[in-house]
């Protein structure tokens, strides 16, 4: 199963998404989704989202704070702001109590950042960057990820050009 994975688009989705996201099974979108991303995600393939901080109050009717799939035998956590490794966020550590996902995908930073944590079962941590024009990122990121049988067997990061680029 191959997974497109954005966030911090804020209002923009930069033309060239449609497509790196053409092959993927699945669109996941960490927040600060911004009007009619969702929408125009949703043409593009099967989208889970979830609502950031700047996401208004229909968003956050249409989206969850935090949600949970289960993809090829592995537990996933996506939510908007959740820290990094180690240093998660109150809310997010008091989840990761409860269970620990075997990957947890998240936004707000606008930082792109892979890792494992150690300290939570080598819980595999995604960030995948910001792929809208606003922020202080200079490189408009997002991912895509294959997953096979419990396994995340590819990761690549696409670069959409620089954080004011239009697009073509």
């Amino acid at each position: 199963m191959v997974i497109g994975l954005i966030s911090d688009t804020h209002g923009y989705l930069d033309p060239k998404i449609a497509e790196h996201f053409q092959s993927v099974d699945e669109i996941w979108h960490a927040g600060d989704l911004g009007e009619d991303i969702l929408n125009q995600l949703q043409i593009i393939r099967p989208t889970f989202a979830v609502y950031g901080n700047i996401d208004n109050h229909s968003l956050r009717h249409q989206c969850p704070e935090n949600l949970w799939l289960s993809r090829e035998g592995l537990r996933i956590l996506i939510t908007h702001i959740a820290g990094r490794p180690p240093k998660y966020n109150s809310r997010v550590k008091q989840m990761l109590t409860l269970e620990t996902p075997d990957i947890l995908i998240c936004g707000h930073s606008h930082i792109l950042k892979v890792a494992k944590d150690p300290l939570r079962n080598n819980m595999l941590f995604i960030n995948p960057g910001a792929a809208g024009r606003q922020g202080f990122h200079k490189i408009k990121t997002i991912m895509r990820m294959t997953l096979i049988k419990g396994r995340v067997a590819q990761m690549e990061v696409v670069e959409l050009g620089k954080r004011g680029a239009m697009g073509p």
